[in-house]
């Protein structure tokens, strides 16, 4: 009798899972792909853009999380290592690797998650413009900007994504933030602390409050240069020092 869809993945689950152990031992995540990861929902189909490695695209296969992984670099390097990678764990029939630039080799309705880890918030904005087909309710977003997440967050809402979910991981020593979001056409402009912080403004926990003094500091940084005359107008400047206030007060609390 023929195999059904949820035998045949289970069946594919099971081949991963079996992997051999000194291959399975590499596939532990650092503390911003872990916070990636837990944003995922179960059974979900995954575009994972910057797969780099391809540890997070196996990492959800092998763990029974995502039905389907698209692994994705525009690097050619990189993503031999990944394919080496989804062959050594057994996890071919659920990870695909392919190169590309963005979400350029993704069809509308292949995948139903973007995970944008590892990149700038800028290059991330980008990545997201040029794939107009994740303005669906039915896609969620997540990503794990490298910098420059205050202007993914103004990006996503001027463009109507609303921010689901934020998890601060830090790693390596510097905190991040991992976001999901989601398109619900309700586009509207953000404040500035908005921006610089988004749901983690009040979060608790010791990597949500490292967030929020790292933005302070970045804030000292663009405050001392600008208040030198280095780039922006007194406005500008005494708007950033209205936005330092309110975070110094949030890291205080």
């Amino acid at each position: 009798m023929p195999l059904t869809e949820r035998e045949h993945k289970a069946g594919e689950l099971t081949q991963c899972a079996a992997a051999p152990l000194a291959a399975r031992e590499k596939l532990s995540l650092d503390e911003r792909l872990a916070a990636a990861a837990a944003l995922v929902k179960p059974g979900a189909r995954v575009a994972d853009v910057g797969c780099d490695h391809g540890k997070l695209s196996v990492y959800l296969a092998k763990k029974g999380i995502a039905a389907q992984v698209i692994a994705i670099d525009v690097r050619p390097q990189p993503l031999e290592k990944a394919r080496a990678l989804v062959e050594k764990t057994g996890c071919g029939q659920l990870v695909e690797c392919r190169l590309a630039d963005g979400l350029s080799c993704v069809l509308p309705g292949e995948v139903d998650t973007v995970i944008l880890a590892g990149i700038s918030g800028i290059t991330a904005c980008e990545i997201l413009a040029a794939a107009p087909w994740t303005k669906d309710a039915a896609v969620r977003i997540i990503a794990v900007p490298a910098n420059k997440a205050n202007v993914l967050r103004r990006w996503l809402a001027e463009n109507g994504y609303a921010l689901e979910q934020e998890i601060a991981a830090v790693a390596a020593n510097r905190p991040y933030t991992a976001l999901a979001a989601r398109w619900n056409g309700k586009a509207f402009v953000p404040d500035e602390c908005w921006c610089r912080l988004g749901l983690l403004a009040d979060a608790p926990g010791e990597a949500a409050a490292a967030y929020r003094e790292k933005v302070l500091h970045q804030l000292e940084r663009q405050l001392a240069g600008e208040t030198a005359g280095v780039h922006h107008t007194e406005d500008r400047c005494a708007a950033l020092r209205t936005v330092y206030e309110e975070v110094k007060k949030r890291c205080s609390r």
